[in-house]
């Protein structure tokens, strides 16, 4: 009989809808965070002579001590925080690193407070660890910035963490440092712990980015090299741990990760030695795609309300077109357009389609002559 714990995590639908897409020729997919650039040339180039040079065995579980050292070399020049590398633990993706954090902080009834909306896939990494989820409700006409006022009247007795995400998925939202110190404030007079997943730093366009450990120690912060270094299979993140958590993650991750891909570990490095002009351009290009979308959803007639300031999503509240978001979603997909149904990202996101536009520039344009021809059809 399948466990209660596994009969509760839910679907993640976008990964539902981009299959449903596959089968259907000529679409545009919106749907995904999958960046359409290659990695860095030197990163594809260090993990073939990685490779060949018989990188392929265990590496310590926490990661090699050169990629943990060059992740607190990152950490010292982008935002002048020194981190002990022993706080780095090197993880096959960050998702793996969310599963130690929470591993580590929650024990079975304790109440982990996110934001609603949230990355769809955070309050089934609570259910996984016998958490409850507790929410914290944001708002597109603040846009969709999390006030402390409120994580500090959702927490509680057994609250044990905070979780935030910045910039944001499926959002855009970009925390600044005054609300990051805010909730380390409430997080510690909560005896809670903040658990920030940074994964899309290095792609924010109106906002200066901070990492929680600019504020607090006491956090576990999430990053990888999926979305900033276009890196999505290659499988490889990390974790900056609390020092008194070290020893319990390491032994965690020895247990239940092993490690990460020995010569991936290599082209790590390599990827947070890239020069930052061929990073800025990259992030100018998303920029332009997220003007060129925002034109298009407001020329739609949807209520968008905010400018994403981050990453490569936005929501747009579809709750004036034909039934309900998911149905609207189908309809798009008829239209050769696959975009996630809101309902992924919490109660708040029911109304909401998520665009994703980590895709080219001219798969966007069709995609919006595509919705432009449809919604002529549409009674509203």
């Amino acid at each position: 009989m399948v466990s209660q714990r596994a009969a509760d995590v839910t679907p993640f639908i976008a990964m539902d809808v981009l299959e449903r897409a596959n089968e259907l020729d000529d679409v545009i997919h919106l749907e995904v965070g999958e960046p359409d650039f290659a990695p860095p040339d030197r990163v594809i180039e260090t993990a073939v002579d990685s490779l060949r040079a018989g990188h392929t065995t265990y590496t310590a579980a926490r990661g090699k001590p050169e990629l943990r050292r060059a992740i607190a070399a990152h950490y010292d020049r982008e935002y002048g925080v020194d981190i002990d590398p022993d706080r780095v633990v090197v993880t096959p993706g960050t998702s793996p690193g969310l599963f130690l954090a929470m591993a580590a902080l929650v024990d079975p009834g304790d109440e982990v407070v996110l934001t609603d909306p949230h990355y769809a896939c955070y309050p089934n990494f609570v259910r996984v660890v016998d958490g409850e989820v507790r929410t914290v409700t944001l708002r597109a006409s603040e846009g969709f910035r999390p006030r402390v006022d409120d994580f500090a009247a959702a927490v509680g007795p057994d609250t044990s963490a905070l979780l935030c995400n910045s910039p944001a998925n499926p959002t855009g939202a970009v925390m600044d440092g005054e609300t990051l110190a805010g909730l380390a404030e409430v997080a510690a007079d909560a005896d809670a712990t903040p658990v920030v997943d940074e994964v899309y730093h290095g792609l924010s366009y109106d906002a200066a980015e901070h990492t929680m450990l600019e504020y607090t120690d006491d956090a576990f912060v999430l990053n990888g090299f999926s979305k900033r270094f276009a890196m999505t299979g290659w499988r490889l993140g990390w974790v900056i741990v609390p020092p008194d958590y070290v020893d319990a993650v390491n032994r965690l991750a020895q247990n239940v990760l092993i490690c990460a891909p020995n010569f991936v570990q290599d082209a790590g490095v390599a990827a947070l030695e890239t020069p930052a002009d061929r990073l800025d351009e990259i992030r100018e290009t998303y920029r332009e795609r997220r003007d060129l979308l925002v034109d298009a959803v407001e020329g739609w007639g949807l209520d968008l309300g905010y400018t994403p300031q981050g990453a490569y999503y936005l929501l747009a509240d579809v709750s004036d077109l034909p039934g309900d978001a998911l149905d609207v979603a189908d309809l798009f997909l008829e239209a050769g357009v696959a975009v996630t149904p809101g309902v992924d990202f919490g109660d708040a996101a029911s109304d909401y389609l998520r665009f994703s536009y980590a895709t080219d520039a001219d798969a966007i344009e069709t995609a919006i002559e595509r919705i432009d021809a449809l919604l002529a059809t549409v009674e509203r």
